[in-house]
């Protein structure tokens, strides 16, 4: 059954149109926090059994606004896992090397491998975002890039990595008030830059950037899910029942010893 927060390949996306704020699915804040830990849980132990059993991988991507939560996410839903299993990417400003290749080279790079789970902060994506609203290069060389990543994904796919896209969707308001508290409350002080409110700035650019973006890139193999991410709460249990979900269907089991060992006693 698809996730209620799971967009449809080749449908139209308005931002406008989906609701930012959790409590139009979910009213009960400790309920939801009752159900989420009881879902970490699971995540942990089946997160385990997929590491052991060494046969498949799962790529899971988080995209959003600056303020939008990507860093709280993870660490939420990454508590208590096995840090051997898991491998965590922040995509920041390409580096002189990475500019000397192609803009998914760096990505491939750092892609899971058999057993893994990888998780981007940031992604390929932002090659048709902010070098899109920021103009760094002509839609000439931007817009092809749909397809290419759509080429990408496709082949991740096929050779067995299961891929999770997630939009954390906050308000402007909302991301208002996460960058006040950045002012306000000096223990968030270094999370500040005066550069974010440039980037607030060109709001609806990203808006509109995002809208096709999320158009352009859903696909059967890989469909973005676009997160009420207003209160933190209902974003973090919608986001964990769908990778735990995902993980159900993959039914991971530990394997088998590598012989006999009914009988063996070590001295």
């Amino acid at each position: 059954m698809q996730d209620i927060h799971q967009l449809t390949p080749g449908q139209n996306t308005s931002l406008a149109d989906i609701p930012a704020d959790g409590g139009e699915y979910h009213s009960a804040k400790k309920k939801a926090e009752k159900e989420f830990n009881e879902l970490r849980k699971e995540f942990r132990d089946l997160q385990a059994k997929l590491y052991a059993e060494d046969k498949r991988k799962i790529l899971i991507v988080f995209q959003a606004m600056d303020a939008g939560g990507k860093d709280g996410t993870i660490r939420a839903i990454t508590q208590g896992v096995n840090p051997q299993g898991v491998r965590i990417t922040s995509f920041k400003v390409p580096s002189k090397l990475e500019l000397a290749h192609d803009f998914l080279w760096r990505i491939h790079l750092a892609v899971p491998s058999r057993g893994m789970i990888g998780i981007f902060n940031r992604s390929h994506y932002e090659d048709v975002l902010v070098v899109r609203v920021d103009n760094i290069v002509p839609e000439a060389i931007w817009r092809p890039r749909y397809e290419q990543i759509n080429n990408f994904e496709k082949l991740l796919s096929d050779t067995g990595t299961l891929i999770l896209k997630f939009y954390l969707h906050i308000s402007k308001e909302e991301q208002r008030e996460r960058f006040q508290e950045r002012i306000d409350i000096p223990a968030k002080n270094w999370k500040f830059s005066f550069g974010d409110l440039e980037k607030r700035k060109q709001w609806d650019d990203y808006m509109a950037a995002y809208e096709e973006l999320l158009q352009e890139t859903c696909t059967e193999h890989a469909p973005w899910h676009v997160i009420p991410a207003n209160q933190n709460w209902y974003r973090n249990l919608a986001i964990e029942r769908i990778i735990v979900n995902c993980l159900r269907n993959l039914d991971p089991q530990y394997p088998p010893p590598e012989g006999d060992v009914s009988g063996v006693v070590v001295n």
